[in-house]
């Protein structure tokens, strides 16, 4: 019997060893598994009369509710606060100085003289001041051209229609600036001449005659098929809108189809004379360039386009210049500063100009290194 109540404790001490892990292991189990607590202590009351599970199920559910709801509140309050208190740092520091730089560009063609504002001055300023020289260099210009043996001298648009009234010298001048993009003077004043043998240099008359006859008038001016059509177009604008003559304003006269600021400046200047701005062809921007006469806003580099060089043209030279530089400066680059080969040893002011002999004997070089492969 003694033996049997030996191995009988034996077996009830290690029960109890065993069985106290287990209630360690589920009682740890419980924050990890509340839904499983909330199933198996559903009986289970606590010493208040209200079940386990009802008061964990209940306050668990609050926290769920509270943990899912704030956080959406937060995420749609934190844009709104970002947008209201964001936004003007990011206008202040990127956008308005780009829009500043954008509105002074948009702003300065349509201005004859620059605006008198504080900000806006002090940032010309050093792009106004006139180059050295400029004035010797002019002067020579004028003395090279002093003969006046250049195209634009005897078949410029300034000579359009000379002997005709006002009014359709007008119409005149406007079509020959029109058709003078891409072209040589020669070819544009020989169109002009044409249209006005066959009675077509008028709006009425243009708008009735074919554009097919018109483009045969005006070959072999460049992209004279675009011409032809933009000519009709023009032509009934002018009936309809300023009874057979043409617009009096810049801004009126850049709205025509195939007009661009160079020709609506040459048309105010010529047909109306009314000076509203430089007008800069291929050969005006390219001497001004290479005399050092223009340079990009803020920066030594050259300009990039006639737009640009007449706007930095403007910001010193004297208005009573911006007339006359033109066909002084077509002329020039016509006879001795052309675009390829400039003839920098008859010029009479390559002393003062730094673009001199530097383009001159890039051509000739090129030229000997056939020469050369040859010999070879």
């Amino acid at each position: 019997m003694s033996h049997i109540l030996l191995k009988s404790c034996t077996l009830a001490l290690a029960s109890v060893r065993i069985t106290r892990p287990m209630s360690r292991a589920t009682s740890s189990s419980k924050p990890l598994l509340p839904a499983l607590q909330s199933k198996t202590s559903a009986h289970e009351e606590s010493p208040n009369g209200v079940s386990g599970s009802e008061v964990r199920v209940f306050v668990r559910k609050k926290r769920v509710k509270m943990a899912v709801e704030t956080p959406e509140k937060e995420i749609k309050a934190e844009p709104q606060q970002q947008k209201i208190c964001e936004l003007p740092d990011i206008e202040e520091f990127t956008y308005r100085k780009g829009k500043r730089s954008t509105h002074l560009r948009k702003s300065k063609p349509t201005s004859d003289v620059p605006p008198g504002g504080t900000e806006i001055t002090s940032s010309i300023r050093p792009a106004a001041e006139p180059p050295a020289n400029w004035e010797k260099i002019l002067e020579g210009i004028r003395k090279m051209r002093s003969s006046e043996d250049a195209p634009v001298d005897s078949m410029g648009c300034e000579k359009a229609g000379s002997s005709l009234p006002p009014r359709e010298r007008r119409f005149a001048v406007l079509v020959s600036s029109l058709l003078s993009s891409q072209t040589k003077d020669n070819v544009t004043h020989g169109a002009i001449q044409r249209l006005l043998q066959n009675g077509l240099l008028v709006a009425d008359a243009i708008d009735k005659a074919d554009e097919a006859t018109v483009k045969s008038l005006i070959y072999p001016v460049g992209f004279y098929s675009r011409k032809a059509g933009n000519l009709k177009k023009i032509a009934k604008i002018c009936l309809m809108k300023y009874d057979g003559d043409i617009p009096s304003s810049l801004e009126e006269l850049l709205l025509l189809p195939g007009i661009g600021p160079k020709m609506a400046h040459l048309v105010m200047n010529v047909a109306w004379n009314n000076v509203q701005g430089i007008c800069v062809d291929t050969h005006v921007h390219r001497i001004c360039n290479r005399l050092g006469w223009v340079s990009r806003r803020g920066t030594k580099q050259k300009t990039s386009s006639p737009e640009e060089t007449r706007e930095s043209l403007q910001l010193w030279l004297p208005k009573e210049e911006w007339v006359p530089i033109n066909p002084l400066l077509v002329g020039f680059g016509q006879t001795i500063c052309t675009p390829l080969r400039p003839r920098c040893g008859v010029c009479g002011v390559s002393d003062l100009c730094p673009s001199a002999f530097k383009e001159a004997q890039s051509p000739s070089s090129k030229m000997k290194k056939p020469g050369t492969d040859k010999k070879l």
